[in-house]
């Protein structure tokens, strides 16, 4: 059951209804979606910067960005029929890219890493943080790769409860969280769990649903 986990399906169509205005003006404009699907990679990679140095409030504000860049390019496509199968294919290699990078800028912070951005070497040192974070970027690929193999099969696949929409959400919402003084990081570090344990979760329901739809469809594997 897809956007069931904190979004949910009203939710969604509640965001996509507030910045539907905002795609109706870049389309008028006649802004290419690929450009949108550009700026949101590269105000990604920009958000890696105050993760890296902890500055996890304009971290997130970045990531809410590129959200919305991320969302734009499809309704753009869609409004001025542009939509295409390389767009497809870009939107989704660019989206692996992104998904990284504001946890790599984590994985810096969190390693006690320094001289870079102001940083203070060993400041914030914790393996088992970057251990969460390893896995929640391993989750993620995951979640995009068992659905894009299960398609490949014929299998229609989006089940799950941590897909791409409530990944950078809850991302977002940790992050928020993490700028709070004294216990942020605490905060922080136990949204980074939450998404390692349910991005991994996800793939697995996804294989175990795959599993059941080839079985039942084309006489088991």
């Amino acid at each position: 059951m897809s956007g069931i986990f904190f979004l949910g399906v009203k939710n969604r169509d509640r965001y996509l209804r507030f910045i539907s205005p905002v795609g109706d003006l870049f389309a008028r404009a006649g802004i290419h979606p690929h450009v949108l699907t550009a700026a949101g990679f590269v105000v990604s990679l920009l958000a890696a910067l105050p993760y890296a140095k902890g500055s996890f409030f304009w971290g997130a504000c970045l990531l809410a960005v590129a959200g919305i860049c991320d969302t734009l390019d499809g309704q753009i496509a869609r409004k001025t029929n542009k939509q295409s199968r390389f767009g497809a294919f870009f939107d989704s290699t660019l989206d692996r890219y992104s998904d990284l990078f504001p946890f790599a800028g984590m994985a810096y912070y969190f390693s006690g890493g320094g001289g870079f951005a102001g940083s203070t070497p060993g400041a914030n040192p914790s393996p088992l943080t970057i251990i969460a974070i390893i896995m929640t970027i391993a989750g993620s690929f995951m979640v995009s790769y068992t659905r894009a193999r299960a398609e490949g099969l014929g299998v229609e696949c989006r089940k799950g409860i941590m897909q791409r929409p409530e990944r950078i959400t809850f991302l977002i919402i940790g992050s928020f969280l993490g700028a709070i003084p004294a216990i942020g990081l605490v905060l922080l570090k136990i949204a980074l769990v939450i998404l390692a344990v349910l991005t991994n979760a996800t793939a697995v329901s996804r294989i175990v649903y795959t599993r059941r739809e080839l079985s039942a469809g084309k006489g088991g594997m």
